[in-house]
Formats: C-alpha cells, structure tokens, sequence
C-alpha cells in the first residue's frame, strides 16, 4: 500500500505560497525522513497527507483512492504538543480509548502505569502525554503514522525509549512512517530514506 501525495500547492494567501507542486511516496512498512527549515511548510504537508487541510491544490490517495472522511483514519498525525490533541475534560482513559480499544502490550510496550489512566492530562508530563497520542494512534486500521517533531520536547533517554517502541510497532504490523525531525541524527538512526523538502518544493 501507498500513501501519495502529488502536486500539492498550498498558500495561506494569493501571493504567499508555501508548498508548491510537492510530490511524496510513502509505502508500507517504510520509514521516511522529512526534513526541511522552520516556516518551510513541513506540518502543513503533514496535516494535507493526514486530511486535516482540505483547502490544497493536488491529489491525496491510498492506493489511488482517496483517504476516507467518515470513521477511522488511516493515515494518523502525531503533532510536537501532545497537550492540544486531547480533551482537557476527558480521562486518559477515555482519551485511550476514543478510536479502538488499546491493548494491554501496547501499553505495556510504551510504558503507560495503570494509575495514569484515571488523571486528567494536565496531570501527566508531556512525554506521559505522547506515549497516549502514540498508543491511541496505533490502531489495528492505522495504515501509515505521520510524526511531526513528535519527541522534539523530550528528553533523549525518553526520545529513544519511545522511538524503539514505535519502530517495533511499526514493523509488526506493517505500517508506513513519515518522520519529521529537525535532529539529523534521530533522522539517520530510525530512517531507511530521506526526502529534504527544499529539493521538491518549488517555492
């Protein structure tokens, strides 16, 4: 399976584009590196491959169809801040719990105490935070993973701790990984390739 994006162009106005006619393959089970400067439009590619931009120019496709609107995503989005991707007024468990019922070895597998499902997420770290974004976004339907600067605010024991989670994961079951990272030697260390966004985009 594919995850495609092609030709897209983007710009927030007329004359200020920020992606320009920028193509990207990702296949199953492979690791992609993005790498690109700040400003550069690296998570507005994120949010147009995951679905959460819809105003583009260009094609989005899953084996040539196109990523579904309604029910569970397959291409999933990690964002950097953990904080602003869950309900202040929900438990960790229910936040868990929102798409599909975590396992136990998912859990088990990036650390999460049982006592953390009962708090309320201004009560856990932000690394606490993205074990959960992680766990909840690797479903038994997630196809590919977009991680955007996901471990930037960690700590590089807890960096590695969670990346070797997820590289086993991913390996598992198959699942295509599109890493954005500002840390060349995260990039080098997890990736099998990488694509520098200044190389495809035209602006």
């Amino acid at each position: 399976m594919y995850l495609k994006g092609e030709n897209i162009t983007f710009g927030y106005k007329k004359n200020s584009m920020v992606l320009d006619n920028v193509s990207v393959s990702l296949g199953s089970g492979e690791v992609l590196g993005l790498v690109g400067d700040s400003g550069s439009g690296k998570s507005t590619l994120c949010k147009i491959l995951a679905g959460y931009e819809k105003k583009y120019q260009g094609k989005v496709n899953l084996d040539g169809k196109e990523i579904p609107t309604k029910g569970y995503n397959p291409v999933q989005l990690i964002f950097q801040h953990p904080e602003k991707a869950v309900n202040p007024k929900w438990k960790m468990e229910d936040i868990l719990n929102e798409g599909h019922s975590v396992s136990q070895e998912t859990l088990d597998s990036f650390g999460i105490k049982k006592g953390w499902l009962n708090r309320w997420p201004n009560e856990l770290s932000g690394g606490e935070l993205q074990r959960f974004a992680l766990a909840r976004a690797l479903g038994p339907e997630t196809k590919f993973l977009i991680a955007d600067e996901i471990t930037t605010m960690l700590d590089a024991i807890t960096q590695a701790q969670i990346w070797s989670t997820i590289l086993d994961i991913v390996e598992r079951m198959n699942i295509g990984v599109l890493v954005v990272s500002h840390e060349k030697n995260l990039i080098k260390r997890v990736c099998h390739d990488v694509v520098y966004l200044n190389d495809i985009n035209n602006v």
